[in-house]
């Protein structure tokens, strides 16, 4: 239980670094007064395995869970105390007395977020390694979750008066940014696709997509939703696979057409950390051995 306990408190911390004052409030409130006694606590206060961030992500379950109750309508009373900026803490506790069986649902699964800020350095990237070698590239994300960050030439960077990407885009990314911008130099896309043991689908599992975004922040969920509604259309591949099984056949057959005149751009965000130890060495012996005869770059 303390293990539990030590778990709210970590992402209580991280949620207030990363401005979520709401959910700083929360997780703490969680971490000092769930208490034994309903199904949802007793899950959670019990649970199995390693509950922190850099393994089962216990509170994010249950945030994420809370969070869905909001977007689905199934808790008013949650939703006007999370408006409140007040502490929620007593209304989250009483919606995981009144919600089990959907709660419990909630914690079965690992967080997934497709947090499209991401997709701010692979354009500048992208750009740079147009610039350097002038070819068009072949995309391979591995945790591509839905792809929304296989989209990133969907959208545009804005870096003060400068702006990269599409001159009609899905969004515009503006991330506080040091140092010289990347050069003007558009890159083609050949063939985009990703990997995940769990991929997710953009109208499917948009609920899920949206949930796992902290409700104090709506800029990344007016931002997540406009992703979604451009991957719904686009569709991007993404095979259900162990990313170093994956891997290695994607590079042995990069697009159903042979293309030695491409640059290979294999990128990840923050997926690798979750990979077993054997399937990193895979991968990079992957990337490795194929770097021999093609061109390929990793961004990580």
């Amino acid at each position: 239980m303390s293990a539990v306990r030590a778990a709210f408190r970590q992402q209580a911390k991280a949620c207030g670094a990363l401005g979520s004052p709401l959910m700083d409030r929360l997780m703490t409130g969680l971490a000092d007064r769930l208490q034994p006694g309903d199904p949802v606590a007793d899950r959670v206060l019990g649970w199995p395995g390693d509950p922190s961030s850099k393994a089962d992500s216990l509170p994010l379950r249950l945030a994420g869970g809370l969070h869905a109750l909001i977007l689905t309508d199934r808790a008013p009373a949650l939703a006007a105390a999370y408006a409140s900026g007040d502490d929620p803490t007593d209304t989250a506790l009483a919606a995981i007395r009144h919600h089990p069986d959907f709660l419990l649902d909630w914690l079965r699964s690992p967080p997934q977020t497709n947090e499209v800020r991401r997709s701010a350095p692979l354009i500048a990237a992208a750009h740079w390694l147009t610039a350097r070698f002038g070819l068009p590239l072949i995309l391979s994300e591995l945790g591509a979750s839905a792809g929304l960050n296989l989209l990133w030439d969907h959208y545009a960077l804005r870096i003060g008066d400068q702006s990269f990407g599409p001159a009609d885009p899905a969004l515009t990314l503006t991330p506080d940014w040091t140092g010289p911008p990347p050069p003007h130099a558009t890159p083609a896309i050949l063939d985009r696709r990703g990997t995940d043991l769990n991929p997710l689908d953009p109208v499917a599992d948009r609920l899920r997509l949206l949930a796992y975004l902290w409700p104090d922040q709506p800029d990344r969920l007016a931002r997540t939703r406009t992703a979604l509604d451009l991957a719904a259309q686009a569709r991007p591949q993404i095979d259900r696979a162990d990313a170093a099984d994956w891997l290695e056949t994607r590079l042995a057959n990069p697009t159903p057409d042979p293309t030695p005149d491409a640059l290979h751009l294999v990128f990840h965000t923050v997926a690798w950390q979750y990979f077993p130890p054997l399937t990193q060495r895979r991968a990079l012996a992957a990337m490795e051995a194929a770097s021999h005869h093609t061109p390929l770059a990793r961004l990580s």
